[in-house]
């Protein structure tokens, strides 16, 4: 491999395996859950330029700052938009809209988490609308886990609509290229059926658990919505910087700017507007409380993953891979695509989707030349996508976001069982992938 410019590895060691095994190492001590996330990635990633396999010049080129930037501003809009209450508010809102009939309840929470989750992070997402739920399916004396289940399930479907729902969507769109107006164009549509067939399905499993009597009904209707709302002034500072991002994410294109420009941004307004008229200290104050917020282990997480996977890309080893998954398809695009798709599914079913992905895009990437060039091969970043978004609905380790509503389950004292989650959520989940097959087959292959 020493076309790829290997620096000397130390011992003499073959640079290919020294930086595979430093991946795998981390990926298998990652899937353990004994040792924080962001502490192995940045460790290996340390390993990654102490052994010779990069420089820190290579190292540093490595990082997305794209992504990077995308992430952490969207967090910072994010933790202050929740001080106002808004999503609680959403979530009482609807459930009285439906009279707090159980199955209207069940079908709007999922509703309500689906759209946020499709605009904003879906693990805060949850982390707000759940305990909402728990709130309510008390008050109605029906059992939380139907709703619960679908709320993840939601959560997953919904941040695959966007560039910004899901971490993976925003590696994707960041590596190659693909705006905000093209996950619109080509994600989006397949979403809202694949939501309302899973919800129809999910009604049917569970609709003997779906019932309340008129008084418990009743309960849902006291609830007061405009309570949840503890700040409305900055619930409209923050609903007015969400909206002009937004508006920023769909022309960043023709303006010839990146999404974490648009997001940095939009995040700093709402940081200078959240403080307006305070004291020096005050804003300090304020500022530090919304850092803590941000999910930095998140953050660090991806940039020591960068740069493994930098390394490991660096010593030729994906182009290798690449080319190996070429010759199993027979180079036949139809077929890696669907290759890309289910593996992509599994994957993501089995372990987190975020180092999967790191690792499918450059291998994608490489496949560009065989296909005809970055244009032709969009169809399997669409298929990557799918793939790992959806794929984090098969089991209750598939995607942050389900730990993050077991954990709310547990703690309110209705653990949810890995195996019951999986025996239910798997078949949705390979349904789901089936469902984007035919759309992606009918849409650029048929």
């Amino acid at each position: 491999m020493s076309e790829h410019g290997v620096a000397h590895v130390i011992f003499g060691l073959d640079p290919l395996w020294v930086a595979v095994s430093i991946l795998l190492l981390v990926y298998a001590v990652v899937m353990l859950e004994k040792f924080n996330r962001a502490v192995l990635s940045v460790l290996g990633a340390g390993i990654m330029i102490l052994s010779g396999v990069l420089t820190q010049e290579q190292a540093i080129a490595g990082v997305d700052f794209n992504t990077i930037g995308l992430l952490t501003g969207m967090m910072v809009i994010v933790a202050i938009s929740q001080k106002t209450g808004v999503f609680q508010y959403v979530a009482i809102w609807s459930a009285k809209r439906v009279r707090g009939h159980p199955v209207g309840v069940l079908f709007m929470l999922a509703s309500v988490t689906a759209m946020f989750s499709a605009f904003l992070d879906n693990v805060t997402t949850v982390l707000l609308i759940a305990p909402v739920t728990l709130l309510i399916t008390d008050a109605l004396g029906v059992r939380p886990y139907p709703y619960l289940f679908a709320e993840i399930l939601a959560s997953n479907i919904g941040g695959t609509a966007t560039l910004i729902g899901d971490p993976p969507n925003i590696m994707i769109g960041s590596q190659a290229h693909l705006s905000f107006y093209d996950f619109l164009v080509h994600l989006t549509p397949i979403v809202p059926p694949i939501f309302l067939l899973l919800m129809g399905l999910i009604w049917w499993m569970f609709r003997a658990d779906l019932t309340a009597s008129a008084e418990r009904r009743r309960l849902i209707m006291e609830f007061n919505e405009r309570e949840a709302i503890k700040d409305p002034v900055l619930l409209k500072k923050s609903l007015s910087v969400l909206a002009l991002v937004i508006v920023g994410f769909t022309v960043a294109h023709q303006l010839h700017l990146e999404p974490a420009t648009i997001a940095m941004t939009g995040a700093g307004l709402l940081l200078l507007l959240q403080t307006w008229g305070q004291s020096l200290e005050d804003k300090d104050h304020a500022f530090e409380g919304i850092m803590s917020e941000v999910e930095w282990t998140t953050i660090f997480f991806f940039v020591g993953l960068f740069i493994i996977v930098t390394g490991v890309e660096h010593t030729g080893a994906i182009a290798w891979l690449a080319k190996r998954t070429l010759e199993l398809t027979g180079g036949d695009f139809n077929a890696t695509l669907a290759a890309i798709l289910w593996v992509s599914a599994i994957a993501s079913a089995l372990i987190d989707n975020i180092p999967f992905v790191a690792t499918m895009i450059p291998l994608i990437d490489n496949m560009a030349d065989t296909f005809g060039g970055a244009s032709a091969i969009q169809p399997l970043w669409w298929a990557l996508a799918l793939g790992a978004c959806l794929g984090g609905n098969g089991s209750l380790i598939g995607a942050s976001a389900n730990l993050i509503v077991a954990g709310f389950a547990q703690r309110a004292g209705h653990p949810i069982a890995f195996m019951t989650f999986l025996r239910h959520a798997f078949v949705l989940m390979l349904l789901s992938i089936a469902i984007a097959h035919l759309y992606l087959y009918f849409r650029y292959l048929g």
